[in-house]
Formats: C-alpha cells, structure tokens, sequence
C-alpha cells in the first residue's frame, strides 16, 4: 500500500484508533474510545505521556544515540554500536505522538491542558531535531493542508521551541493538568519542568555562532524557577503490567544491549558510586523480580559480532543497563526521568563557566548537581566532587569544560539523547570511535539520515534541507555531517 505522507494522526478519520492507546494502570483515564466521535483530552494527553519515557531510554532516538554516545555496547547483533545508516523513518513520531498533542491544542478545551501538550510537543520536536538537523516544524501537524510541509532551519525551530515553552508556563492557570500521568495534575510542577527544558535546549545551542537568544532563554528560565529537587524531576514512573518501564521490555526475551565498558572505566577511574545502580549483572537469577546483583564489567564498545559474544560467555557477570531492581515491571524505581534536578545545577554551572550567568555560581551549581545525581541513583561519596578528577576551578579556566561535561554525560544516563548531545557539543568525554565501525569514515554517528520515505513523498523540502548541511560532506546526506549547535570533531576546545 502507498505511503500517505502526512504529518497527521494517520489522517483525521482514523485519529480515534490510533489516539486512544489508554493505559489502564494510569489514573482515572481508562475510557472506551469506542463512546465517544470526539477527542478526549485526557486520554490523548495521558496516552503521550504513558510513551513519552521512550525518547529518553529505548526508542530509536534514545537507544542508537545511547550507543553513539558510548553508554551501551551491542552483545549479539552489533550494527547501531559499529555505525551503520541510521536512517529512521520520523513520521510515526509526527502522526502519533506529536499529532495527537496537536489535537489537543486544537481542541483548546483549557489552558493547562493545551499549555502541557506544548511542552510535550516540545520535548518531542528537540529529541527529532537534535537527531536529524532540520526537519518539518512550523508548517508540520496541519493535516491535509499541508501535506509536504517544509523542513525548517534547526536555528528556527530552536527559537521556536523556546518561545512555545515560555509561552506556554505564562498561559497556566491555577487549575489541574487533565489525564495527568507524571506530575498528577500539579500546573506548577509543568511550569518547573518547562522552564528546566528550556534551560537544557538553551545551553545546548552554547556553541553556535549566533546564540543571543538562546542566553536571554536561559537566564529567563531559570530565572522563572526550574527543578531543583529530585521530588520534582520530569519523569515517568511506569506501574507495570502492560505499561512496564521501556528497559524491562528491551531486556524481556533478549539480552542485545550491555552497559559500555566506556561507562563503567570512568566511574571506576572516579572511584564513582553510581557504578553500581547504573549496571545489574546478567548473571543476578532476580532479573525480573528486582535483583540488586550490581556489576561493573562493561562490555568493549564496538566490537565486531565474534569478539563481542566471546567476551560475554567468558565474563558472565557483564552488565546490563540499570540494576535490575531500577528496571523491574513492579518497582516504585522503575522509571524514566527527562530531565533531572541534576541536570539543570550542572546546565547552571556550564553556564557560569561561560558567561551566561554569574561566573561566582559555578562551584555551587557544580556541587549541587553532582550531589544532586548521587542523591537521584542512591548513593554517596563525600569527597567526590572536591576530588583531584572532578574539581574544577575558576569559572573560564581551560580544563572546566571537559569535567562539567563528563559530569553531564554521567549524570544523564542512560538518557541517549541527552548524551549524544553532550559528546557532540562539547567533545567531551573523549570517546574513541568502535574498532570494528562499518561506515566509511569510521567516525561516531554526528546526524541521522532522511528516510528514504521523505525523498519520495516530500522531495523538495528534504533536498532543501539535504542542500543545507555542513561538515565533511557539505549539501549531502550525510551521517558524518553537522546538526547547526555542533561544531563538528576535531573544532571542540
């Protein structure tokens, strides 16, 4: 069957069979879609928010950049880890999840609810873009108005992304949050967290040539009030059964992902306590009941299929992601955070590192966020941040980049959006590109190619995108190219 692209809920007339993916452990939201020939805001917005923990852990766009960004290894069927095209088809996050907010929107039933689908949608548009460049946004999610939307500019849809968030907390009212599933109908609960996403999209943009904007929306959120405690952290608590957290269904029959030896080396370099929570042995007979069996062998990043199934069957204990008890169907833990307390202290400390803010912040906000972190993992290590390879100095001196973003970089696991996104804006840490890579340069994934769906349904709006790029390849498709905040390998200081 022919393609129908639309950037839609698969086309209005079926947006009540695809729209209405209820979870029955969420809440009141359990309704019968069948009742009803109108959108329900609260099972549309409930219904996100039961999947949205996926860009953040095991979907295509956490999953392959987790790899990229060296916090998993590949232990059966290497390929994502080794570098092949990573050309993932993005409408199904355009007709599913991004159009069933805009229905909500559209529907414009009250401001709270509206407001928070814009946050989703938000948080959706920074994962795709930051993946791809540029990419469909303000003529996206019209329907049959505009079938062959343009690909806007990255630099646009960052500024956009930015207006929509703080537009969005100045619209909420004092009332709840319908089908609320992560901060249970608290509005200022979304406020932190929309200004806290702000924050992250902002100090992403740190790097690029022209960032004005993106340091006026910074100080503006945090300024605003951010998250600044792990009780208020974005993230999604998955109650079991049918909706059980993303990394208990990725282990459920398969065993294709480790913890990278990448990881667990640097948290034993920094004598780090997370090393612990953040790898459960594969051996621990309590996987799926909540084992606490820890283990820090890591698997050797980018190995080729033979190396890597050799290592595992002489190293039993190896690690898979997260101890089993963080992954288990049941557990009060078994969760997907966004984004983190931790996350926005180590965003302010990088910020007062560089200028943005008041440079006489950055050894609090530092130790805030490391503290902050261990306190996220359950853990503790006193001395840790004041130690020979984690303290940093005055704000601007040349080695602070590079500890601030490891920190970052440890601080958002398993999150691989979010580290692929530090190792491309900063460099840091220092990762060595898979010994067995398949691509031809050999170098770590920087984009995600264009399906090639969009070369046949939208042709001219991906050419003008594909003529845009930058990097080692400039105006072609390429894996090896720059998204618009990266300046590329080799540049970073």
């Amino acid at each position: 069957m022919k393609k129908i692209y639309i950037y839609t809920l698969a086309g209005l007339m079926l947006w009540g069979a695809s729209s209405c993916k209820k979870p029955n452990d969420f809440g009141t939201t359990n309704l019968d879609p069948s009742a009803t020939t109108k959108p329900i805001v609260s099972a549309l917005l409930a219904s996100v928010m039961s999947g949205v923990g996926g860009y953040a852990s095991t979907n295509a766009y956490a999953i392959g950049p987790g790899a990229y960004a060296q916090y998993f290894s590949e232990t059966q069927y290497p390929g994502t880890s080794l570098y092949t095209l990573p050309n993932t088809d993005f409408t199904g996050s355009y007709n599913g999840s991004l159009y069933d907010l805009q229905n909500v929107i559209n529907l414009n039933q009250d401001k709270n609810s509206v407001a928070v689908a814009k946050i989703l949608q938000s948080y959706i548009f920074w994962v795709l873009t930051d993946s791809y460049g540029d990419i469909p946004y303000s003529q996206a999610l019209q329907g049959i108005k505009v079938i062959t939307p343009a690909y806007d500019k990255q630099e646009d849809i960052y500024k956009g992304l930015l207006t929509t968030l703080s537009s969005a907390v100045a619209s909420m009212d004092g009332g709840t949050v319908q089908g609320d599933l992560i901060y249970g109908g608290d509005a200022a609960s979304w406020k932190r967290a929309a200004n806290s996403l702000s924050m992250l999209i902002a100090i992403q943009a740190s790097k690029a040539s022209d960032n004005a904007f993106a340091k006026a929306a910074f100080t503006a959120a945090m300024n605003a009030g951010p998250i600044t405690t792990n009780a208020q952290n974005f993230a999604v608590v998955y109650p079991g059964s049918t909706y059980s957290s993303p990394w208990y269904n990725l282990y459920n029959g398969r065993t294709d992902w480790a913890e990278s030896k990448t990881v667990t080396d640097t948290t034993s370099a920094y004598n780090d306590p997370r090393t612990n929570p953040f790898g459960g042995s594969f051996s621990d007979p309590a996987q799926t009941t909540g084992g606490t069996v820890t283990s820090n062998v890591g698997v050797p990043y980018g190995l080729g299929r033979t190396a890597v199934t050799a290592f595992t069957a002489a190293n039993p204990t190896w690690a898979l992601v997260l101890r089993a008890d963080l992954r288990v169907t049941t557990a009060a833990t078994s969760r997907v955070t966004i984004v983190s307390a931790a996350q926005v202290a180590l965003a302010e400390a990088e910020a007062a590192n560089i200028g943005w803010i008041d440079g006489g912040t950055l050894a609090t906000s530092y130790a805030n966020g490391i503290a902050l972190s261990f306190a996220q993992w359950g853990v503790s290590n006193p001395g840790y941040a004041t130690g020979p390879k984690v303290a940093i100095s005055a704000a601007g001196s040349p080695d602070n980049e590079r500890r601030i973003a490891t920190q970052q970089w440890l601080a958002s696991y398993p999150d691989g959006h979010m580290g692929w996104d530090i190792f491309r804006k900063t460099g840091f840490p220092n990762l060595t590109p898979a010994p067995a890579a398949s691509n031809s340069s050999g170098e770590i994934v920087r984009r995600f190619v264009y399906a090639s769906s969009e070369y046949t349904t939208n042709q001219a709006s991906v050419q003008a995108a594909v003529a845009r790029e930058k990097g080692p390849n400039p105006g072609v498709d390429s894996q090896d190219n720059w998204v618009w905040w990266d300046i590329g390998k080799g540049q970073h200081k």
